[in-house]
């Protein structure tokens, strides 16, 4: 009877998060740093850092000035080549945008890519907080979203948990894919994040349209972005020669793995969407999570990579 018990719980866990759950990630938060790590608000983040600069003021334009740093507006105005200069931001906000959309709830193996997704988000937000910094969020499915201002303190973490926990036990269970709901979320991320943030995008990032990128490359120009592509395995690499039987619950279908050039060729697929994702990002990070990952280990390794 325990052992039917234990197993029934691993199985929950597998497809759904839980308060509880997710405030206990705080500990392993505290993990994800080197040793050496600076403890200074900000600070902690630089191994994700680009810029790490904030807009502090514009003068004339010197020989030896970063061109990409004219400030076009003043100069047209003034009728004299005037560029930004920027100051170093050690308060910069950690901004979390999470993807609730109908794909992540789903894995063959692992947990489902919205459990890791939660996780992930949990991780950042308590790591933030353990070093003092504001952290913001914005939690989004195919039909609604929800949005944290960025706060400092346990309060906003854990309200941040709470809205990771409320939103997939709200989730209507048929509500079929919006294909508009990721160009939408980050149209709305772009208008409410302020310039200098670091963000962290947590998504599979499929449907990402034209409109979507577009956002994408705006976001990019003003703040440093880290995508953490959570992905299935199923999703990189078809299992051996056979037929199998997938179903989301409602429907089945049959894939056969017999030919080998259809393996080459759906791998090939999904190594071109991650080469896709790391050029949009350009100088940004992209760190790519397994369902059977372990969220602290990518994490420690995206955070202690120089």
């Amino acid at each position: 009877m325990l052992l039917k018990t234990n197993k029934a719980h691993a199985n929950e866990e597998r497809i759904r998060v839980t308060v509880p759950a997710l405030i206990r990630l705080s500990q392993n938060a505290l993990t994800l740093l080197p040793a050496n790590a600076t403890q200074q608000s900000g600070q902690y983040l630089s191994p994700f850092k680009g810029r790490g600069m904030e807009f502090d003021e514009t003068r004339l334009y010197q020989p030896g000035d970063d061109m990409r740093h004219i400030d076009w507006r003043v100069t047209a105005r003034r009728g004299k080549v005037h560029t930004k200069l920027f100051q170093e931001e050690r308060e910069r906000a950690v901004f979390l945008w999470i993807d609730y959309r109908a794909p992540m709830f789903f894995a063959t193996q692992g947990v489902f890519k919205s459990v890791l997704a939660a996780r992930c988000a949990s991780l950042l937000a308590w790591s933030a907080h353990h070093h003092n910094d504001r952290v913001g969020g914005l939690i989004f499915s195919d039909s609604t979203h929800h949005e944290l201002k960025p706060q400092r303190g346990k309060a906003q973490t854990l309200q941040l948990i709470k809205q990771l926990v409320n939103m997939q036990t709200n989730r209507t269970a048929i509500n079929p894919t919006n294909q508009e709901a990721g160009q939408q979320a980050l149209a709305r991320l772009r208008r409410i994040v302020r310039p200098g943030s670091l963000i962290f995008l947590i998504s599979d990032f499929r449907h990402l349209n034209e409109q979507a990128e577009s956002h994408l490359k705006q976001i990019a120009k003003h703040n440093d972005m880290v995508m953490l592509f959570i992905y299935d395995p199923l999703e990189s690499q078809l299992p051996p020669w056979g037929r199998y039987r997938l179903s989301d619950g409602q429907s089945e279908l049959t894939v056969n793995t017999a030919a080998q050039e259809k393996i080459i060729k759906y791998h090939n697929r999904f190594e071109q969407h991650k080469a896709h994702l790391q050029k949009l990002l350009n100088r940004h990070r992209l760190l790519a999570c397994a369902t059977t990952d372990s969220p602290v280990k990518i994490l420690q390794r995206g955070f202690r990579r120089s």
